[in-house]
């Protein structure tokens, strides 16, 4: 009874309110400065990712075009079921399809090999000496990079044709490959150009999952005896798994979502492997006719649903398990 009449009275008592009321006040101070800092990065995110997202969903169903003056309309899901009835709708899907098939592996499988070899380098000016080395095609703007690579694949006086034509004998000026211009060699020689242009990017980021691996793990795996195989897959593969999570979503977007490469390229010709679902939605809205901007967002959500759906197939499949 004691004991209830002095909790009472501490629970009444003014110093103890004000005491409690001003640990309220100092956590309500302490969220609304967090929130403050956060704003700008709020604001940065609602304006430049989450309204234009609802702003090109609202466009997709109706009949907005650009170049009228008429308001637009609601149509519902008419432009839907027009890009998912067009033929060339799946191709350019299939294209974009294939072209990530092609891309994805290189991504992964190069730059994991080249940072276990560059994380065996025990000199630590060697080791920088390479990490710059890998990131040179990293930091070399885009424009030279087309540049560059259209040379390189250029029919007539490209390197490497000269060097399949007149040092290695292999063709002729007349059969020699075509590595671009809408053949079947364009969609591979734009994924061989891609890999390398990310491969010290991509190796960085192995480089860090490594370090951030005990060096006693992999020891005493072959202290126990096993091999250099089954420490990789047993003890590195397992601990690099977030990495490779991060780096297959992101290219398998970046991928499925090229339109660059494809404009300098290939170009508007729908027959060429290089247009694409992204080709298809810019030519649509940009491009032809009065810019049916209502039919490309249309198409623009059907490539991004189709990616959100395999991203979760991806997360499952390269998710961590240990």
């Amino acid at each position: 009874m004691g004991q209830s009449i002095a909790a009472t009275g501490l629970t009444h008592n003014p110093a103890h309110r004000r005491g409690a009321l001003s640990s309220r006040m100092m956590r309500l101070q302490n969220g609304v400065g967090a929130w403050l800092f956060l704003l700008p990065a709020v604001v940065f995110f609602v304006g430049y990712q989450v309204y234009p997202i609802f702003r090109v969903l609202w466009i997709s169903f109706t009949d907005y075009q650009f170049l009228t003056n008429e308001p637009a309309h609601w149509v519902w899901f008419k432009n839907y079921a027009e890009a998912l009835s067009d033929p060339l709708m799946w191709a350019s899907l299939w294209r974009a399809t294939y072209f990530t098939i092609l891309f994805l592996p290189g991504t992964i499988i190069l730059p994991l090999l080249l940072a276990i070899l560059v994380d065996r380098v025990t000199q630590p000016r060697l080791a920088t000496l390479y990490r710059v080395v890998l990131l040179i095609p990293a930091v070399i703007p885009s424009t030279l990079v087309f540049v560059l690579w259209k040379w390189m694949y250029n029919f007539q006086t490209g390197p490497i044709n000269h060097l399949l034509v007149d040092t290695f004998g292999l063709f002729d000026a007349r059969d020699a490959p075509q590595w671009l211009g809408g053949t079947a060699l364009t969609l591979p020689s734009i994924a061989v150009m891609e890999v390398w242009w990310g491969l010290g990017y991509h190796t960085i980021f192995f480089l860090a999952g490594l370090a951030a691996i005990p060096k006693d793990l992999p020891e005493a795996a072959r202290i126990d005896g096993a091999s250099e195989w089954q420490v990789f897959w047993h003890v590195t593969r397992p601990r690099l798994a977030p990495v490779m999570m991060i780096l297959v979503v992101l290219r398998f977007g970046s991928a499925m979502a090229v339109i660059d490469e494809y404009l300098i390229f290939g170009g508007f010709n729908r027959e060429t492997p290089t247009y694409t679902w992204t080709m298809f939605m810019y030519d649509e809205a940009f491009k032809t006719g009065l810019w049916r901007q209502g039919f490309g967002a249309a198409i623009g959500m059907i490539g991004a649903v189709a990616m959100m759906i395999v991203v979760v197939f991806l997360l499952r499949i390269f998710r961590p398990r240990d």
